[in-house]
């Protein structure tokens, strides 16, 4: 009796290791939102209650970059102009530009991420964009605002043009598409890749190339704010 209560209590034991390493691996996956880190679950297919968009699995830390005197990187050091890839993409109008070397190279930017055949969040980024081009002109913030296609295979240069025009682009606002491989490599670095189009990022990207400082904003943040944070951004040398 005593020799099967000590294989029972050893078993238990095990048994309690065993599910206590299942647990620990278990709880190493969490989920988070992209816009807001501090909205995590440990379980796929939540929602974020702040801007709802799709928790998405956490990317385990990546290790740390060299650091150079000419690279500052972003505010955080999180992000810096080196992580843009000069890749062949087309605007609006069927140009063909370099992302970096046309778009980002000596400017002050903001970049967000949109499709046409969007109904939820995407006429909203846009419209938030339309009253930053307004906003930033009326205070001499010189800027360029730059919206990338998720879905790429659809958005042809036309349907952006109409996009475009259906907000009042302006010259200093430009769409971009192009070959989905060319157009996924940028969305990568910038932090902003997804497998499905639906669950794209609010997030903008607001950077000084030349000054390599770079910092984030909700998308659907007040357009005022948004141009305090990119006239902040061109201060920086």
């Amino acid at each position: 009796m005593r020799l099967a209560l000590a294989f029972l209590l050893v078993f238990s034991s095990a048994s309690a290791i065993i599910n206590g390493q299942t647990r620990t691996k278990a709880q190493a996956v969490r989920y988070e939102c992209p816009m807001h880190p501090d909205v995590v679950s440990t379980k796929p297919g939540k929602k974020c209650p702040k801007c709802g968009m799709k928790l998405v699995k956490k990317k385990p830390p990546a290790p740390p970059a060299a650091v150079t005197d000419n690279v500052r990187g972003g505010e955080d050091g999180s992000f810096s102009s080196m992580n843009i890839p000069d890749e062949q993409v087309v605007d609006q109008n069927g140009k063909e530009l370099r992302f970096y070397s046309d778009l980002i190279k000596n400017k002050t930017v903001a970049i967000n991420f949109i499709f046409t055949t969007c109904t939820a969040i995407c006429p909203s980024l846009a419209a938030t964009f339309r009253r930053v081009q307004q906003d930033a002109a009326t205070r001499g913030v010189e800027v360029q605002l730059i919206s990338v296609s998720v879905d790429p295979t659809t958005d042809t240069p036309e349907r952006l043009r109409d996009f475009a025009t259906k907000f009042k682009a302006g010259p200093n606002w430009t769409f971009v598409t192009g070959d989905k491989a060319r157009i996924d490599a940028v969305l990568e670095a910038l932090g902003a890749a997804v497998s499905n189009k639906n669950n794209h990022t609010p997030m903008i990207l607001v950077g000084n190339e030349a000054s390599d400082y770079w910092t984030r904003a909700y998308g659907l943040t007040s357009p005022v704010k948004i141009v305090d944070v990119l006239a902040d951004a061109a201060k920086r040398k």
